[in-house]
């Protein structure tokens, strides 16, 4: 007997179902709004020295407009702008008279501080802790420190999941990740902001992948590739939101305060969260699993299966497996089928990862302000995840991953050869480029949990999670080759895409199969079986 026969007996997508779904949707709308909260708070406002405190004896300097006192105060830049880390040692009132020749002033460094711009930010961290000039970069350093804790919390809470459970690690992600981030919010220093940032990712990639795999060990096979959609949907109506939030919100304290606090509400709901039944048998928790389904059944209103579904009859579930044996990360190198999954999978993973966040960051061609830009990544998604869900089970998992992702190598490629005039084209360009590794990251999510046995599933998407965040850490450092030739960047994303798509269609189809149980199932099949079962064959055993 499978997991599958169970779930076919009691309703895989009843009311029960549902309310996991709903909760984990809540949750999940803010994730994206700690991703890119640094595109807004780390941005830096033109600013130049201030000229007030060091010039206030000077009474002849004191009876100026603030016009004048920045004209005779702050020398200005070869292309016309004024310098935003010089000003003059002593005030050049010569220039009141339009004599525009200060090749004899002295210039220093500023002295007394900097005046920023709040027109468009009221705050930001280089208002806030001045982090500019000698300490410009600081605030982009936030980014990388977020996404190192994301990277370290995929590996943590991949592993501590399988071990201890999915529901008792899923409350500490929304506990820790709601203290750290509201901790983000109230510090007093940068270093303590950027250790609050490194815990909040840390906290947040436990809600992104306990959730994933809890969702989908929970629904039946005809019903998983709408909960992978709809779980990635969340993702793109946070990132809609997000850039109203951002447009309403100009502190970057209120800002890291508002995307923090939707998290409490997923505190609250968490008793409604049930363990995974498929990790408790897998685990021998026999009469948890048996409380956990008679719950389900009652939810879905199929209680006249409940009697059958006794400890017994749960031990048949997963055979050949220490149920007493603890899965680590070691576990996924250890027999050569799912060694061999682990590296293709890991190969994927980081080649949409490259490709999503370097079209994301690299936002210089759309014309568009900040705002406008969030929405319009925001909106793309959308189409593009309704089609991923016709795709999934019209063409399967592989093909749809392998496609799109040599569509975003071929839109990438494109862009390359279209003149930076023709910035309406490559605006058009990037935006298809956008929607495609969407897509390719919607189906990489379901198709990962659906590769990956129960007893090393949280395990499988923890070690892929890591992967793909060091891919993010990375993206930076390539956007920042075009130093050594302007097209690089997007040769390496390009070829990337191109790497990732051929290993996809390596991979094993799961689409109509059962979800494999244990290690054995993966590696008791020769290479020339197919790795999952078809799922009325399997619900036939």
């Amino acid at each position: 007997m499978k997991f599958e026969n169970v779930l076919d007996d009691i309703n895989g997508f009843g009311r029960f179902q549902k309310m996991i779904i709903a909760i984990s949707f809540i949750s999940r709308f803010s994730l994206p709004c700690h991703f890119m909260l640094n595109n807004f708070i780390a941005v830096v406002p033109s600013h130049h020295c201030n000229l007030t405190a060091l010039y206030a004896d000077d009474w002849a300097f004191r009876n100026l407009t603030p016009e004048e006192q920045i004209t005779v105060g702050v020398p200005l830049r070869d292309d016309g702008k004024l310098s935003s880390c010089q000003m003059y040692e002593e005030p050049q009132y010569h220039l009141l008279l339009g004599d525009s020749n200060d090749t004899q002033a002295e210039k220093v460094p500023c002295q007394g501080g900097w005046v920023f711009d709040n027109s468009t930010f009221k705050s930001t961290l280089a208002s806030q802790w001045d982090l500019v000039c000698d300490q410009k970069g600081k605030d982009k350093q936030t980014g990388t420190i977020f996404f190192l804790g994301v990277m370290c919390g995929a590996m943590w809470f991949g592993s501590l999941s399988d071990r201890y459970g999915r529901r008792i690690m899923l409350l500490v992600s929304y506990v820790f990740a709601t203290l750290f981030g509201m901790g983000s919010a109230f510090s007093v220093n940068y270093v303590m902001f950027a250790v609050m940032r490194f815990f909040t990712g840390f906290s947040i990639t436990g809600i992104i992948i306990v959730t994933s795999v809890l969702n989908v060990e929970w629904v039946d096979i005809r019903h998983r590739k709408m909960v992978g959609v709809i779980d990635s949907l969340a993702w793109s109506f946070g990132s809609i939101s997000f850039a109203g939030i951002a447009y309403l919100v100009r502190s970057w304290r209120l800002l890291a305060f508002s995307v923090t606090a939707p998290l409490i509400v997923p505190i609250f709901t968490w008793r409604w969260v049930p363990e995974s039944a498929r990790w408790l048998i897998a685990n021998g928790k026999l009469a948890q699993a048996q409380t956990s389904l008679r719950l389900c059944a009652k939810m879905n209103q199929t209680e006249e299966f409940a009697e059958t579904l006794t400890p017994e009859a749960l031990s048949l579930v997963i055979k050949n497996e220490k149920k007493d044996r603890v899965y680590t990360y070691l576990d996924l190198v250890r027999t050569p089928v799912i060694r061999l999954l682990a590296l293709r999978t890991a190969i994927v993973w980081f080649s949409v990862a490259c490709c999503f966040y370097g079209i994301s960051f690299d936002i210089g061609g759309f014309g568009l302000n900040l705002y406008l830009t969030q929405l319009t990544f925001g909106l793309i998604e959308i189409p593009a995840k309704f089609i991923v869900y016709y795709l999934l089970d019209k063409i399967g998992r592989r093909k749809t991953l392998g496609g799109a992702l040599s569509f975003v190598g071929i839109c990438i490629l494109i862009n390359i050869f279209i003149p930076r005039e023709m910035a309406t084209l490559r605006t058009v360009v990037a935006v298809l480029g956008k929607g495609f590794s969407s897509a390719s990251f919607t189906t990489l999510v379901l198709y990962t949990s659906e590769l990956y046995p129960t007893v090393v599933r949280q395990n499988g998407m923890g070690f892929n999670s890591a992967i793909s965040r060091t891919a993010v850490a990375v993206t930076p450092i390539i956007l920042m080759l075009d130093d050594v030739w302007e097209s690089l960047p997007k040769v390496i994303f390009s070829s990337l895409a191109v790497v990732g798509s051929v290993v996809a269609w390596t991979l094993p189809e799961t689409r109509d199969r059962c979800l494999p149980e244990t290690i054995d199932d993966i590696e008791n099949r020769r290479s020339g079986e197919k790795l999952l079962l078809p799922s009325k064959q399997c619900l036939a055993n």
